[in-house]
């Protein structure tokens, strides 16, 4: 490893001896510049340095058909500058090359997450594979800025897709990062969705069924040849849970001594426990003897609601169902209404919305605001209470004459 007054006179004639693979030639007018030249004909500038644990090393600086001599030493001096103050620049090097793809981060660590819990997660990977992976895919983690996640977001939109549809690619690749940064992945300091705001949605239909409704649908469904019928939307009404719950639900989840139901697998990951009423164990009883009427098991294992045919859980009653709602002429009734009515009828009823929270299962009480649609009479009282909380100091009395003029008429205490 000679040591040579390097300069471009020098440079033009230095080139590796024939019969090895590369020599280095160190740069006496730099300290830790160094030369390296291959028998393929190709140079390269090293800066070699004690890290600072004192373990020397190597560190590529550029081919010389890039930096010049001038350059290099430049290079160099800058470099030994940060190690002095601590910063090894291999290290930095390495971190950069430690950060991950999209596609690689999605493939290695979160597809296989959430395929633990999560029961939508056939959604995230087509949303991945159909329109974030082909746009960001090869894209270092650390790359992708807001900018770039705003104009996904709006060109989706843009594109025809819904706000709700164009909503989804943005909270994924939020929850992407989210967890980039719980697993503290190399090279993530943020989250570049962290900001950006998600389009209203106005297509949110909630529908509550009134109590002239829920007769009529009990009445149809009572009717249906699907003797299941009537115990599926009953208990979907009377406990506020999901379709697929009651699905799936097993006998040895109910503990009827207790009125409770412990559904094991839910939609966010963990298991809940839902309070059972008078009225849902009438509907159990009812499951029972018709399971009994068809020879089929009502302990343990057996399934709560199953097609009496195949003993097995449904896959879809849909036909079942939409007669029913046709002939109760609630054509746009959908099976999650049930669910909705079942919230609106407790809040009406005067729980609060965090009881309502607890029983429906919801993670976050914003969410179960969406189901607290409250009648005109609840409101109208509760109106009246504030006027009864001032009625030693002041007694209103609205007079509404024919000329439809809004009069009050004060009467003091």
């Amino acid at each position: 490893m000679p040591a040579i007054e390097l300069n471009a006179k020098v440079l033009k004639t230095l080139k590796c001896p024939e019969g090895i693979g590369k020599i280095d030639f160190h740069d006496k007018g730099c300290k830790g510049l160094m030369l390296e030249a291959r028998k393929s004909g190709r140079n390269t500038w090293y800066l070699r340095y004690r890290d600072p644990r004192g373990k020397q090393r190597q560190f590529r600086i550029a081919d010389t058909r890039d930096l010049s001599l001038e350059q290099a030493r430049k290079r160099a001096d800058e470099l030994r500058g940060q190690i002095a103050t601590g910063l090894d620049p291999a290290m930095k090097k390495a971190e950069y090359q430690a950060v991950p793809t999209l596609e690689a981060f999605v493939q290695e660590r979160y597809l296989p997450f959430v395929k633990g819990y999560k029961r939508s997660w056939s959604t995230d990977e087509s949303l991945l594979r159909n329109h974030i992976l082909p746009r960001f895919g090869k894209r270092h983690l650390d790359e992708i800025t807001k900018q770039d996640i705003v104009t996904m977001h709006h060109e989706r939109k843009k594109a025809g897709a819904a706000p709700g549809s164009a909503n989804r690619l943005l909270i994924l690749m939020r929850y992407i990062f989210n967890l980039a940064l719980k697993w503290e992945t190399p090279g993530i300091e943020k989250n570049p969705t962290a900001g950006v705001p998600t389009f209203e949605e106005n297509n949110k239909i909630e529908r509550c069924l009134s109590p002239e409704d829920t007769e009529r649908l009990f009445a149809a469904v009572d009717k249906s040849p699907n003797p299941m019928l009537r115990h599926i939307v009953a208990l979907l009404i009377l406990t506020g849970t999901r379709k697929r719950e009651v699905l799936d639900a097993r006998w040895e989840d109910f503990d009827l001594e207790k009125q409770l139901w412990r559904i094991p697998t839910t939609k966010t990951g963990k298991a809940r426990h839902v309070p059972l009423s008078g009225g849902a164990l009438y509907v159990l009883a009812r499951v029972r003897e018709t399971l009994h009427l068809h020879h089929l098991p009502t302990t343990g294992k057996a399934w709560l609601c199953p097609n009496l045919a195949t003993g097995l859980p449904y896959v879809s009653f849909f036909a079942s169902w939409n007669t029913a709602r046709r002939k109760a002429g609630l054509s746009k009734v959908r099976i999650h209404d049930l669910r909705h009515t079942f919230a609106s009828l407790l809040i009406n009823s005067g729980r609060s919305l965090y009881e309502v929270q607890k029983i429906l299962g919801h993670t976050q009480v914003r969410t179960t605001q969406r189901y607290a649609h409250l009648q005109q009479e609840t409101l109208i009282e509760a109106a009246d209470s504030a006027a009864k909380a001032l009625s030693n100091a002041l007694v209103p009395t609205v007079v509404l004459p024919a000329t439809a003029t809004l009069q009050l008429t004060y009467s003091p205490a």
